[in-house]
């Protein structure tokens, strides 16, 4: 017996590991998605269509991205409404309609981030660490939001910028990206559904089962091959500063074309505690920025000047979100290390904090606005 558990502490069979582990993580992601979106695409997608409120279109953003949990399906499906146009010649949504909508959905896709910090809530070291690096990005998201929102709302200042960029890049072509994580997870997650078949609520407790067993075996490799051997490269080579964070998660997401994959990925190391919320923080940003990447050279092949404004007014909004908020970066950290606190003393809180702040506040005000 522990001549097998010697085996499985060799560095070599841990890393083996953690790829193995890490492929079924991201393939518990995939399942997530798919489950959600057979559950909400059409819902979200009817949800969009009816919305000439931009209040209202800001949290339609939040609930159609949190039931489909990806903001690209939220924002395709914005920027497809935006470009139809009626017999009329006006399109079934305006630019000024669907900007807040992308706002919305920004808050909306932290989700699941927030819902992969769960697997952690019998660890209370781990979970306070893995909630609050998850919900830091949701903090920073709602801040952006109070900052920016009025200023769009009475200025329309991201549609008259996103404009000007639109007019001088509509003409440029678009490039289209091959998704490495996309590909070599498919056929697993094709696989599971066809086994399980098309019933959205089996295939999510299959994904979530997976993505418990993934992530506690996750954050078990890690404890022996990152801190103890290579934590040091994390703090002085990847996240050395809050520049080099940016760019490690700019990059990871516009080679993932996911920030859901990229800001869940680093929930597991936060909490096996290789990386603090600070360093965390400035990554989750250029996440943000990185997500935007795809559906702007998207957009730019569609040759469509309303499809390139809105894609162009996501990437403005973040670059605005990024430019008020950080120099008050301490308050989402604050907020997210909070909330934390209150999380593992109440495990209750995470699920309230859930279903309130991406599902039931949302409905709310839909019902009360629209």
């Amino acid at each position: 017996m522990q001549k097998l558990k010697d085996f499985f502490n060799l560095p070599l069979v841990r890393l083996l590991l953690l790829i193995t582990f890490l492929y079924l993580f991201l393939v518990s992601i995939g399942l997530m998605g798919s489950a959600m979106k057979m559950f909400g695409k059409g819902f979200a997608e009817s949800l969009i269509t009816n919305t000439n409120n931009p209040v209202v279109g800001l949290f339609i953003g939040i609930l159609a991205t949190s039931l489909v949990q990806s903001s690209s399906t939220t924002t395709s499906i914005v920027v497809g409404l935006v470009g139809t146009i009626l017999p009329d010649g006006t399109p079934v949504l305006t630019i000024s309609n669907a900007i807040p909508i992308i706002m919305g959905a920004n808050i909306g896709t932290s989700v699941t981030n927030t819902l992969v910090s769960l697997a952690h809530v019998n660890r209370s070291v781990e979970f306070r660490r893995s909630f609050a690096a998850s919900t830091v990005h949701d903090f920073f998201n709602f801040f952006a939001v109070i900052v920016i929102f009025p200023l769009q709302y009475f200025f329309n200042f991201l549609g008259r910028l996103a404009s000007s960029l639109g007019e001088i890049f509509q003409n440029a072509g678009g490039i289209t990206f091959f998704n490495p994580l996309k590909a070599a997870t498919k056929p697993a997650v094709k696989y599971v559904i066809e086994i399980v078949g098309e019933y959205p609520a089996a295939i999510l407790i299959v994904a979530i089962i997976l993505l418990f067993i993934s992530l506690k075996q996750i954050v078990e490799a890690l404890r022996i091959l990152v801190v103890q051997k290579t934590e040091r490269w994390f703090d002085k080579v990847l996240f050395k500063n809050a520049a080099r964070a940016f760019t490690v998660g700019l990059l990871l997401t516009i080679f993932a074309q996911s920030s859901s994959i990229t800001t869940s990925l680093i929930v597991p190391m936060a909490g096996a505690g290789i990386l603090t919320l600070t360093q965390i923080f400035p990554y989750t940003l250029g996440a943000n920025i990185g997500t935007t990447f795809t559906a702007i050279l998207a957009s730019l092949a569609t040759g469509s000047i309303n499809a390139v404004i809105v894609a162009f007014a996501h990437l403005l909004f973040n670059i605005s979100g990024i430019l008020s908020v950080y120099p008050i970066k301490i308050l989402p950290i604050k907020a997210a290390q909070k909330i934390a606190e209150y999380a593992v003393n109440r495990k209750i809180i995470p699920l309230l904090y859930i279903l309130f702040m991406f599902f039931l506040v949302p409905i709310m005000i839909i019902i009360l606005f629209r």
